[in-house]
């Protein structure tokens, strides 16, 4: 953060010297005890003249209240409204949540700790500790629901939300009768059973439904080869119906432990553009990328090869220690500032995931860093939708 000192009696030379550029900031009061005024601006310099110059009217001016000024200079409005978070996070940590009217990110929650394991729409993480595994985030709760549900018509794994002690006695429920479940509540499979499909689905999850895929169109191909064509029919009907549940998810949707990726902003700084690193659902940033950096080397040394910007970039996120949550809550607003930004009709900057090995898509990482620079729209490429990534990922398979 930037500090200035304000003297009412220089109000001039103060407000020239500020940058007309947008900015989070904090009004320094001169009174012990009193609350700082902490917000963002498009126009950092307008803003606190409005602010600070002398009362006329019944406009509001604050320069008698104000000894200082702090601001941090920002180059859009996802980079203004992380760091506003960060900052009113210190300033009032009893409250700062209120200021923010931050929406948790709807989660699938995978309860691993249950003796019968199930599927949950969820918007609260339990706990740093818990054994479960969250998958997310999503738009909304319905489009969470539905994906769940849509997703577990693929398995037998129980819909029910009791506390299971299986009792042999038990009528069991609409799902038993359809066999859509295995049918816990009384007995219905054996333990060990109920594992085996707990474990199928916590894969589905874990791979963005890659695993059904793969078994599904096994099963189609092994049955052509037996010549059993009704059976190879069924399967592909199958297939076709899962490839549609997926088509309609978001790439953002991983295990949120395991989101990791990179958002490209534009930076207030010349020629630069500003990284944001995802490490397990946390955001870490800004990191300012300058492009003109290739190949420079000090005066007094050889001139070093031209190194090339994917190097740049690999070596820029190495040098930064991947940000912990402290808490459940931390990691919840994390998510919920990442989930408004992913989720919004237009917004500025991109974003790339890592693989299940990973590794960034350095290539397409390289050719939006010139569309964020020049503050155009992403191209077109394959997987920039959800149905082209799920397309992408099943002719992967073969499917």
């Amino acid at each position: 953060m930037t500090r200035f000192e304000f003297n009412p009696e220089h109000d001039a030379e103060f407000f020239a010297a500020l940058p007309a550029t947008p900015a989070v900031f904090a009004l320094r009061p001169n009174t012990t005890g009193a609350e700082p005024y902490v917000s963002k601006t498009a126009n950092l310099r307008r803003r606190l003249q409005r602010l600070l110059s002398a009362a006329e009217g019944r406009r509001l001016s604050l320069r008698d209240r104000v000894s200082a000024v702090e601001f941090h200079e920002v180059g859009g409005d996802f980079e203004a409204g992380f760091v506003l978070y960060r900052l009113l996070r210190a300033e009032f940590p009893s409250k700062y949540a209120k200021r923010l009217h931050l929406r948790p990110a709807p989660l699938l929650h995978f309860l691993r700790e249950n003796p019968y394991p199930r599927v949950a729409v969820t918007s609260r993480i339990r706990s740093l500790r818990s054994g479960s595994a969250y998958f997310g985030p999503f738009a909304t709760r319905a489009e969470a629901e539905q994906y769940a549900n849509n997703s577990l018509d693929f398995f037998l794994l129980r819909r029910c939300t009791d506390e299971l002690t299986p009792d042999p006695t038990f009528p069991g429920c609409v799902y038993s009768e359809m066999k859509m479940c295995l049918a816990p509540c009384f007995k219905g499979c054996s333990d060990e059973r109920y594992a085996e499909e707990s474990e199928r689905v916590e894969r589905y999850l874990e791979s963005g439904g890659h695993s059904l895929l793969v078994e599904i169109g096994r099963a189609r191909d092994e049955a052509s080869e037996r010549l059993e064509f009704e059976a190879a029919a069924a399967a592909h009907a199958r297939l076709e119906k899962a490839e549609a549940v997926q088509s309609r998810i978001a790439e953002i949707v991983h295990r949120i432990d395991r989101l990791n990726g990179l958002m490209l902003q534009p930076s207030h700084l010349p020629d630069h553009i500003a990284l944001f690193r995802i490490a397990g659902g946390m955001l870490q940033g800004p990191i300012a990328f300058d492009l003109r950096a290739h190949g420079r080397a000090p005066e007094d040394k050889q001139p070093k090869q031209t190194q090339s910007m994917e190097a740049r970039i690999n070596e820029l996120l190495h040098a930064t220690n991947p940000t912990s949550p402290t808490s459940a809550q931390e990691w919840m607003e994390h998510l919920a500032i990442l989930k408004r930004w992913y989720y919004r009709t237009n917004k500025v900057g991109e974003i790339f995931f890592e693989d299940e090995h990973g590794t960034l898509p350095m290539r397409r990482v390289v050719r939006a860093v010139g569309r964020v620079f020049k503050g155009e729209k992403p191209a077109g490429d394959l997987s920039e939708t959800a149905g082209d990534y799920w397309s992408f990922r099943a002719r992967e398979a073969g499917l």
